[in-house]
């Protein structure tokens, strides 16, 4: 069940912390053709783009981490001291290649901000956190019992 709830928790907090980096990103792009956004309106996007991205990015989100979090294990199994850094190397990584395997695969770029190499790597970022997490609450709960 730690395992389950650490899981749950990690790709929440990955899906919610890449849908506020596509927000930012987005709204980064429009700024920069020389329209003002506000304080409130880059709450707004943020909130809309938390509860919208859900069907897909959520899910995609969900599958890539059931793939990393036990190849991590598996590679933790043999360097438990790497333990923290594995579990956030495998949330980068899963987080960076959804986007680089739909431009392969597709040819495009679902989400614009990751045709940048800041937006990919804050997806990564959010993957890591999502590592992080489940490191984190995994370690925990395992204490804890």
């Amino acid at each position: 069940m730690r395992i389950i709830s650490s899981y749950l928790l990690a790709v929440l907090v990955a899906y919610i912390t890449g849908a506020v980096f596509v927000s930012q990103g987005n709204i980064a792009a429009v700024t920069s053709m020389g329209f003002e956004i506000s304080m409130e309106q880059r709450f707004e996007a943020m909130l809309h783009d938390i509860a919208n991205m859900y069907d897909i990015y959520l899910m995609l989100i969900a599958l890539v981490f059931l793939i990393a979090l036990p190849v991590a294990e598996l590679i933790i199994r043999r360097f438990p001291e790497l333990r923290l850094v594995g579990y956030m190397s495998a949330g980068f990584v899963a987080m960076v290649a959804i986007h680089v395997i739909l431009k392969a695969v597709l040819g495009l770029s679902g989400i614009a901000p990751t045709r940048e190499l800041f937006g990919l790597l804050a997806q990564g970022i959010a993957g890591a956190l999502g590592g992080f997490v489940f490191h984190y609450v995994n370690s925990s709960l395992f204490r804890a019992s």
